[in-house]
């Protein structure tokens, strides 16, 4: 499975990838792959604050249905609209044109919660 180096994960499977206070959010390869072809992605409302381990949006795949979690606290900046009308580019291409969403960090030390690359792979192994 492709766990990129630069990002942080959940154990839920979701990826964040830090650019200054900018969060992009996505699912991992692993989740990709155990959900099978994504068919729809239901995504939260530009503006919407969550907090951290909130559930922000659903992703259906053809046999399954499950709960998206955001990984940090924040304010939705931006949505994949995209994955609209390619909801398979978060199987084809789950860390490029398969983000999911992008947030404004309200709190940056929530970061220590996530697991570094090594420790998502030990749960995915």
């Amino acid at each position: 499975m492709n766990t990129p180096k630069k990002l942080f994960y959940t154990k839920e499977h979701e990826w964040a990838d830090f650019k200054d206070k900018e969060i992009v959010i996505g699912i991992t390869d692993y989740a990709q792959s155990q959900l099978g072809d994504v068919i729809f992605i239901e995504f939260p409302d530009v503006g919407h604050e969550f907090n951290s381990g909130d559930v922000f949006g659903e992703i259906e795949a053809v046999k399954t249905v499950s709960e998206l979690y955001i990984p940090l606290s924040g304010t939705i900046t931006a949505v994949n609209e995209d994955l609209e009308d390619a909801p398979d580019n978060v199987n084809t291409d789950p860390y490029g044109k398969g983000w999911l969403i992008k947030i404004s960090a309200k709190n940056l030390n929530e970061k220590k919660e996530l697991l570094t690359p090594e420790e998502y792979k030990k749960i995915i192994s």
